[in-house]
């Protein structure tokens, strides 16, 4: 039997679970960046102080980049007060998210390391190992040139191939280099077509040097381009008349591409109706693979209230996730119905206004009798306040006490003053989201906080995630 002790651990790491998913340090709707900062800290700070272990295992859930890193950052800034058997584990849970991460990220954490004075071992042979594992060390030493010699000089590390380091440290003491991309980087300081043989990143700064003009470049490098730089230079390119700039959206993330949607005028999603509700359905049946259809009559409750802008620099995120999940939603049930808080009946067209009914949508939603109801909310529910808790409290301890429906809250914003996403009811699971792409996992992570949940049964869990992230290796 769990002790009482057991019990509030597995709250706290569900807690920390939903901040590490949400928060990223940014200004949210309603807490500034400091504020969120300050929050997220004090969270690290006291998973890392009181369970160490369970802190390293969430490295192998689906939580964000920002926190990936700093988790990784403080269990080896602390390596020191591990047991060896600890800093086995967490070796193996490490070396297993850095696979995982941006390759900028994981320089800029490794830059981080090294400003706090952190250069054990166990720091440079993840170091040593990760760079090993890239698949083209000389594209990391044009596109992350700075982050690559900081890591380099950081862990006394000599880099591999005969090119690397004189690239790195004394490039124009050869006068060319026989692998093409260094070689371009070189010629690129004199000649504008090496510009368009780089990575657009560092292409572009060559092309300001060289004077070319912008609708040029974005024509000539469109070849170059990643499937986001794509999707972010798209309408750049447009604007420049620089038509071959265009991405293809059939291929791009479904939360990005909700993102971009959004982001355009509601005339231009109107004309161009049948390309971006193709692509978000195309993203959509990606995501849901082999379990499209499987979850039954699902009903969705879609926040799009005012407050789902989010901020300035986290524009239209929370109704970016919402449309996300609305498509992820259609392809994963059965028979599917969307009801967004403004009574919006094309998502397409949904944009952040008015208040926040969620009681009332949730009414609606019970009233169609599915077998899965998805909110995807905030949690500040206010036309009127409380509604929605109430409704949810009912409906579970009178109306469906045997759990015919199930329900599950999911929330994409961090509520700084509380260290946690905000609830919409004890008697329903909540989770925080950051990509609809995860929503599967989620709903499965979310019927742990279902009930009180116990502590064997939450490390088990995140045993068996960080044995499908180290490779089965314990």
């Amino acid at each position: 039997m769990e002790s009482y002790g057991d019990l509030i651990a597995a709250d706290d790491v569900l807690l920390f679970v939903n901040a590490a998913i949400t928060a990223t340090g940014q200004r949210e709707f309603r807490s500034d960046a400091d504020t969120q900062r300050l929050s997220l800290d004090f969270l690290h700070a006291y998973m890392l102080g009181n369970y160490r272990a369970l802190y390293a295992g969430v490295l192998a859930l689906d939580i964000n980049d920002h926190n990936a890193t700093l988790i990784v950052r403080r269990l080896l800034e602390t390596a020191h007060e591990a047991s060896a058997e600890q800093r086995v584990a967490e070796g193996r849970l490490i070396a297993g998210r850095l696979a995982l991460l941006p390759p900028q990220r994981v320089y800029g954490l490794f830059g981080a390391l090294r400003r706090s004075g952190v250069n054990n071992r166990r720091t440079r042979a993840l170091l040593r190992d990760w760079l090993a594992s890239r698949p083209d060390l000389a594209f990391d030493a044009v596109k992350y040139r700075a982050g690559l010699k900081r890591a380099l000089r950081h862990a006394h590390l000599v880099p591999g191939g005969g090119e690397i380091g004189p690239f790195l440290f004394a490039p124009f003491s050869r006068p060319r280099y026989e692998t093409p991309i260094l070689e371009a980087w070189r010629r690129a300081h004199f000649e504008q077509g090496a510009v368009y043989e780089l990575p657009y990143t560092v292409a572009e700064g060559f092309a300001a040097r060289h004077g070319i003009p912008r609708a040029v470049f974005l024509e000539r490098i469109a070849p170059r381009l990643t499937r986001l730089e794509a999707l972010r230079l798209q309408e750049a390119g447009r604007r420049a008349k620089a038509g071959a700039v265009a991405a293809d959206l059939s291929r791009m993330p479904l939360t990005r591409l909700a993102g971009y949607v959004l982001s355009l005028p509601v005339a231009e999603r109107v004309a161009r109706r049948a390309e971006l509700t193709g692509a978000l359905r195309a993203a959509a049946g990606r995501v849901a693979g082999a379990h499209r259809g499987t979850w039954g009559r699902v009903t969705a409750v879609l926040d799009d209230s005012f407050s789902s802008y989010g901020s300035g620099v986290k524009r239209r995120r929370p109704l970016a996730v919402a449309l996300a999940c609305h498509h992820l939603l259609e392809a994963l049930a059965g028979g599917y119905r969307g009801l967004w808080t403004s009574g919006c009946q094309d998502a397409l067209l949904a944009h952040p206004v008015g208040p926040t009914p969620l009681g009332a949508r949730i009414l609606d939603a019970l009233e169609t009798a599915p077998d899965r109801l998805v909110i995807v909310s905030d949690g500040w529910d206010n036309a009127p306040p409380g509604l929605a808790g109430e409704v949810l409290r009912v409906w579970r301890t009178r109306l469906d006490p045997g759990h015919r429906t199930g329900v599950v809250h999911l929330n994409p914003v961090y509520d700084a003053e509380d260290f946690d996403v905000r609830r919409l009811s004890a008697s329903v699971p909540t989770a925080g989201v950051r990509d609809a792409e995860d929503v599967p996992a989620l709903v499965e992570i979310a019927q742990f906080a279902a009930g009180r949940t116990g502590l064997a049964e939450l490390t088990a869990y995140l045993d068996a995630r960080a044995r499908r992230l180290t490779g089965g290796g314990r």
